[in-house]
């Protein structure tokens, strides 16, 4: 049971995970090149924003010249303009309606009929023009081992649209991982 005991403690013993292995690689990163997106026209303009949001952190070159780059971010990239259309319908109604009548054999007869009736109905239609951007990156080092990777999506934001959003996302979550690995030093 001891021998068992201490395999188990042996192996529970620290080791640098993947994580912090692959946060390291992001020091190593100096120029990088930014590959074409799947993902239609769109993927290319978010391409091109990406570019230019990346170039902004000052983390390192962003290149045209595959050649010269150590580290390639590849991915998809998808921005969508669609409209939803909303419909909803709502009604009450309520009847009531009392009747006798008597003597039916004689021309005399006598009668009595009672009716209540109530009703409303609502209805509303209404589109909303919608705007979302989604986009999977990643850094291939040379080796094609992937480095960091992130998912971003946006609904648009307060003062940009959703892809300029997304790239935002995208960089500041790089800027953050970038800042975890420079602690580990």
């Amino acid at each position: 049971m001891i021998p068992l005991l201490l395999m188990w403690l042996a192996a529970a013993e620290p080791v640098a995970p993947i994580q912090e292995v692959n946060l390291r690689q992001l020091l190593a990163v100096h120029r990088v090149y930014v590959d074409r997106m799947t993902g239609g026209e769109t993927a290319a303009q978010m391409r091109e924003i990406l570019i230019s949001s990346l170039q902004e952190t000052g983390l390192f070159v962003v290149t045209e010249n595959q050649e010269r780059a150590d580290t390639f971010l590849r991915g998809g990239a998808e921005d969508l303009v669609f409209t939803e259309v909303h419909t909803s319908s709502d009604s009450l109604n309520a009847h009531s309606s009392v009747s006798s009548r008597q003597g039916a054999y004689t021309r005399d007869s006598r009668g009595t009929s009672l009716g209540l009736g109530a009703g409303e109905s609502e209805s509303e239609h209404s589109t909303d023009r919608r705007h979302e951007a989604i986009a999977a990156v990643r850094l291939v080092n040379k080796d094609g081992d992937v480095i960091w990777a992130t998912t971003q999506e946006s609904l648009g934001a307060k003062f940009r649209g959703a892809s300029a959003d997304v790239a935002e996302k995208i960089t500041a979550k790089l800027r953050e991982d970038f800042e975890k690995a420079r602690k580990l030093k």
